[in-house]
């Protein structure tokens, strides 16, 4: 037993406990959120993404070899370049999974007696089907 002196103020003692069998989802909400996040890729996001690409596809001349500042600058540009490139091409892919996942969870428990059968692990299955890694626990593991 840890000692009272050594336990901390009474009100921060249970910070970061969470009861997960007490989270409820508005399956309603969940519909509506996953046909909105769904429209706003396909309509204001994946029209753009060619334009993107295009322009960050851009090769930028190759410099003097003398000049070590700016070879060694376009590498690292290079790098941030490819890692941007990957993350808006992938927005518009992760996205859509996340939109996917949450009609799916809604489609799943659409009724009178959603909120008594749905599950955290429910949840957790319907964002491993579309990819979505599950968050760190609370040791700090992925």
């Amino acid at each position: 037993m840890i000692p009272e002196e050594d336990r901390g103020p009474a009100w921060l003692r249970d910070y970061g406990y969470t009861d997960f069998s007490q989270i409820e989802a508005d399956i309603q909400a969940m519909e509506h959120f996953a046909a909105k996040l769904s429209a706003n890729v396909k309509d204001n996001y994946a029209p753009h993404l060619t334009t993107v690409t295009d322009a960050m596809s851009t090769r930028l001349p190759d410099p003097p070899s003398e000049f070590i500042e700016l070879l060694t600058f376009l590498f690292v540009h290079n790098d941030a370049q490819n890692v941007a490139h990957q993350n808006v091409y992938s927005y518009a892919n992760k996205t859509q999974g996340f939109a996917t996942a949450a009609e799916d969870i809604s489609k799943e428990y659409r009724g009178s007696d959603a909120f008594s059968h749905a599950k955290v692990r429910d949840v957790d299955k319907a964002f491993d089907k579309v990819g979505i890694p599950p968050a760190p626990d609370e040791g700090g593991a992925a």
